[in-house]
């Protein structure tokens, strides 16, 4: 599945895994949401209601460019650098283009909509 962001009025290309909290997630879309800064690691934003987490690891590691989502605080969560293993953390997908990555460490807003 193809996802496009919009961070700042910056097309954006995302590849989404199929897993049952990506698929989820596809089914909010689209979403504009305000984005604030975590740690210097990742961009978060809360989303409208909790996603399924059925079938997805207990921890993840995330490296820069995936997006996920936090599942104990229930936000969507867009990596700008590599974190740290995170129970409870489920990658959702990645940015195509690595060079796109730049954009998200100081992205205010961001729409998620379906690529055409």
């Amino acid at each position: 599945m193809r996802i496009r962001l919009t961070i700042d009025g910056h097309s954006v290309d995302a590849a989404w895994n199929d897993s049952a909290t990506a698929r989820d997630f596809a089914a909010l879309l689209p979403l504009s949401l305000d984005l604030d800064d975590f740690q210097n690691t990742e961009r978060v934003a809360d989303l409208p209601r909790t996603l399924s987490t059925d079938g997805a690891p207990a921890s993840s590691e995330p490296k820069a460019g995936d997006l996920a989502f936090y599942a104990p605080w229930g936000n969507l969560a867009l990596f700008y650098r590599d974190g740290h293993p995170s129970p409870g953390l489920v990658i959702l997908g990645h940015l195509t283009d690595r060079d796109d990555i730049t954009r998200l460490a100081d992205a205010d807003h961001v729409r998620i909509q379906p690529a055409s």
